[in-house]
């Protein structure tokens, strides 16, 4: 079996998982943060639905700057509606997962870089990246997203199992 076959699964678990808890994301909230010094919730949705685009820059390129010398700084989209958000989310997950299930061992197994003002932050292999940079990071401000929505008494989803929210999967 190929290392992509061996990781569509769980990408397409998480990815689907992913896509039910942004379904939540009320629009009146977009601006709402538990604290100073965290994102907006509209911002966090947002950045959950650019995530799975870096997967198929990173099966692509070689690396990535966020800021490149001499050129302007990656900007995030500034999202105005959940429809916005999901539509972004569906064509990232199904430009990765295409980029995933064409990647040959060899070329996942090739070292990307991240680089920031063209210094690097980290080198990886690309099947690590996807599953770091990717999947886990994709994971963890997902679980974000949930307390955002338990803070604001709006239902979580079922995840892993059931939710206080969904008493079934």
């Amino acid at each position: 079996m190929s290392i992509s076959q061996m990781l569509l699964p769980e990408y397409d678990m998480e990815m689907a998982t992913t896509r039910k808890t942004l379904e939540r994301v009320p629009e009146d909230k977009f601006g709402w943060k538990p604290h100073d010094k965290s994102m907006t919730l509209g911002r966090l949705a947002g950045h959950l639905a650019e995530m799975p685009g870096w997967g198929a820059l990173t099966i692509a390129k070689d690396s990535f700057d966020v800021a490149p010398p001499g050129a302007p700084p990656y900007a995030p989209p500034n999202f105005k509606t959940r429809k916005e958000i999901l539509d972004l989310f569906d064509k990232n997950t199904a430009d990765a997962r295409a980029a995933i299930a064409g990647a040959s061992d060899e070329n996942l197994g090739k070292p990307w870089t991240l680089l920031s003002g063209g210094k690097t932050i980290f080198t990886m292999p690309r099947v690590a990246v996807i599953r770091s940079m990717i999947m886990n990071h994709n994971i963890h401000h997902r679980a974000q997203l949930g307390v955002y929505l338990r803070l604001n008494n709006l239902p979580v989803p079922s995840v892993y199992g059931p939710s206080a929210d969904e008493g079934n999967m």
